[in-house]
């Protein structure tokens, strides 16, 4: 977009545009005079009117505020906060063809930086609503509780959330023990028990180890996924979908395709997830080492392999702590957003693992991190996605990467 081209759009103007395809991050491209536009809430090959929202270097922001001629595909959303709330992106598109927007959006990010050419179909976990077992929310200055809208601080009031599970949706919360100006996590146990934690929002965004204070349950709670108990602290990560645990493992299992006396190492393990499910098939004779920087997840994963001697758990910077280990027969990565990175992928090189599963909750750093197992000689070898969070553009894929054959 050149200089001229960027002066002649401003904030607050409308204009007539088609949607043409998905992008990844919940927008949709559009253009206008030359001008790439991310649209909010289109969908490809409508005519809409787009407000436009913000003006970057290279492109611009907009929301639709008119459709002129719809896709088929789209629905009224099942929430009447949608458009505002900053939850949900595509509350207003079909379910079935949400998941044809991630199979989208997730070959588009392995064309465009691994250059490698896949299909992939988003299989369906749950129901589209009332998945969610955990998640946190925000009060504003007057005590509303809501969620913070799209690209804003600004507390959106809501409520009733349709993507929560029920027992925790908004009206059930303790609205007397919430103050104004607080984030607020809450969380459902397999058992029905939850718990709610409060900080103060100033707290939350600069203190590096704050506190939550506990206002109702336990600061730990049990999750069953097979026939093993996970404790799980408040401030621990566990997967939101509430079939989410059970999915991941039965995918993980199936391409690690572990072997009595394996040696796996858990990078990124959290609470331990991954490991209570191959302990049972790599046995007494193998070894699972968990890796991961949350010293509040490996405080929970030492307390939920306390009594298994063959279970080693290390809490620290995976880039730092996976130069202790040699060799792994299979390694497991479950990173966050940002991915693994180069200088924890060329360490796995060293370890020569004949399988790597990668638990990737963002296509383009899988696409990238894809690039960096391929100079190391490891190719994709299969590749499947979740639905986890249907109404949102988030997508969880796993990836099986083994070892290229060399002639």
């Amino acid at each position: 977009m050149t200089e001229s081209t960027r002066k002649a759009l401003h904030i607050g103007e409308i204009y007539r545009v088609e949607i043409e395809k998905v992008a990844h991050g919940g927008h949709f491209i559009a253009r206008h005079e030359g001008a790439v536009i991310f649209v909010r809430h289109g969908i490809p090959g409508e005519m809409v009117e787009v407000e436009i929202t913000g003006v970057e270097k290279s492109f611009v922001r907009a929301d639709v505020v008119a459709v002129i001629e719809a896709s088929p595909s789209r629905v009224s959303p099942p929430c009447h906060f949608a458009g505002s709330c900053g939850g949900c992106d595509f509350q207003h598109v079909a379910i079935e063809r949400q998941r044809e927007l991630k199979s989208d959006v997730i070959a588009e990010q392995f064309a465009r930086i691994a250059k490698m050419e896949i299909n992939v179909e988003v299989e369906e976990v749950s129901s589209p609503l009332q998945w969610r077992t955990r998640f946190a929310a925000s009060t504003n200055g007057r005590g509303e509780i809501g969620f913070k809208g799209s690209r804003s601080n600004a507390v959106i009031p809501i409520s009733s959330c349709p993507v929560l599970i029920p027992e925790i949706d908004l009206p059930s919360l303790p609205r007397e023990r919430i103050s104004s100006n607080q984030r607020v996590e809450v969380s459902l146990a397999t058992d029905g028990e939850r718990a709610i934690s409060v900080m103060d929002q100033r707290e939350s965004r600069t203190a590096q180890r704050a506190i939550p204070k506990i206002i109702e349950g336990p600061k730990v709670l049990k999750y069953r996924v097979g026939d093993r108990d996970y404790e799980v602290s408040q401030s621990s990560f566990w997967q939101s979908n509430i079939n989410a645990p059970e999915k991941l493992v039965e995918v993980v299992l199936n391409f690690a395709d572990l072997r009595a006396g394996d040696h796996l190492l858990d990078l990124y393990g959290g609470v331990g997830l991954f490991a209570g499910a191959a302990l049972p098939i790599v046995g007494p004779g193998g070894r699972i080492d968990i890796v991961e920087g949350s010293s509040s997840a490996t405080d929970d994963a030492r307390r939920n392999y306390a009594n298994d001697e063959n279970v080693h758990v290390y809490t620290g910077d995976v880039a730092r702590e996976i130069r202790k280990f040699s060799r792994a027969d299979v390694v497991v990565l479950d990173p966050p957003r940002t991915g693994a990175g180069k200088p924890v992928i060329e360490s796995l090189g060293e370890i020569g693992a004949r399988a790597i599963v990668y638990v990737a909750c963002d296509p383009a750093a899988l696409a990238r991190d894809t690039t960096y197992l391929n100079e190391i000689g490891y190719h994709l070898d299969d590749i499947r996605a979740l639905d986890l969070f249907p109404m949102t553009h988030h997508i969880e894929s796993i990836a099986l990467f083994t070892q290229s054959k060399v002639s």
